[in-house]
């Protein structure tokens, strides 16, 4: 019985993470962790593993010259993810920027040397990996899930809904080819057409690369050759449809409502500036956009002035 209690406390755990500005946090991004931690769920529970899905808020990234305050986009991020099963990192957030993916991975992995780590990111990303710093051995580290915001459209085009199950599954092989190719060449011998292949113990790997030299230590160090070596990890495209708005969207939106707010008499402004919630919500409002916003993160971003347009100007 004792033995039964101590290997579900010292299960690795599964943690997934999904970086990124979130400038503001959009409904895309509770979409795409969401739809990682409910296909994570039943396997986590079938062998009895601890599941963590986060958001990863960088300081700012590298592409970016400015983000908003990293207070404002925690405090947002706070208001997205509540009566979610997801949760928020803030490894990267307070660090002086510029702060770097390859150094963030490393971090988590000298943290939680023995769980699974999986990093999401967009395909848009992931094909231009060879050129972010150290981008190619983001695997030595992690497991990569990739998400691509065309999907829907490409795997449909063409296939009507009457076509086989063996035709859609044709369609989807060669849309999926398609999409491997798009990564960088030393990555595409690491994709995988399952997620379970992302959960494999890395530090089984590790025990099995150190056992053969009896001189070597146990300690698990994530700056030792040999650890590196055994952590290859693997990459999953998945061809779920995915909501293709972005952050910057929204920015340029809520630009547009700020610049027309502002041209109305100062009286009548603090009525005018917070649209009624439905009329943002529905997609025939001007900065339908907005939509895409959690009510509370929209209502704060209101509140606290945040995306005028004299801001990234």
């Amino acid at each position: 019985m004792s033995d039964n209690s101590q290997e579900k406390i010292t299960a690795p755990a599964i943690r997934a993470y999904l970086g990124g500005s979130f400038d503001p946090v959009h409904n895309g991004h509770l979409e795409v962790a969401l739809h990682v931690y409910q296909d994570l769920l039943p396997i986590a529970k079938q062998q009895n593993r601890p599941l963590h899905v986060s958001l990863l808020p960088n300081a700012r990234s590298p592409f970016k010259t400015q983000s908003t305050d990293p207070a404002h986009r925690l405090a947002m991020l706070t208001l997205a993810v509540q009566e979610t099963p997801i949760q928020i990192n803030e490894l990267e957030l307070w660090q002086a920027p510029p702060v770097y993916t390859i150094d963030s991975v490393r971090a988590l992995r000298q943290q939680y040397p023995n769980d699974c780590l999986i990093f999401i990111m967009g395909m848009d990303s992931a094909h231009s990996l060879d050129k972010w710093k150290d981008g190619l051995r983001l695997i030595d580290y992690v497991n990569l899930w990739i998400f691509n915001r065309e999907s829907s459209d490409n795997i449909n085009n063409g296939i009507s809904d009457s076509a086989t199950f063996f035709e859609k599954n044709i369609a989807t092989s060669q849309y999926l080819a398609t999409l491997q190719s798009q990564l960088p060449l030393p990555l595409q011998s690491h994709v995988t057409d399952s997620p379970i292949e992302l959960l494999t113990p890395i530090a089984r790997c590790l025990v099995d690369s150190t056992e053969a030299d009896s001189s070597k230590t146990n300690s698990l160090d994530v700056n030792s050759t040999d650890l590196k070596s055994a952590m290859k990890g693997r990459i999953y495209i998945d061809t779920q449809p995915i909501t293709a708005v972005s952050s910057t969207q929204i920015r340029e939106q809520l630009q547009i409502l700020a610049t027309e707010t502002n041209k109305i008499p100062v009286t009548d402004r603090q009525i005018a500036s917070i649209a009624p919630i439905n009329d943002i919500m529905s997609n025939t409002h001007p900065n339908s956009s907005a939509k895409w916003l959690n009510p509370a993160v929209y209502h704060y971003i209101i509140a606290h002035q945040l995306y005028s347009a004299a801001q990234f100007r």
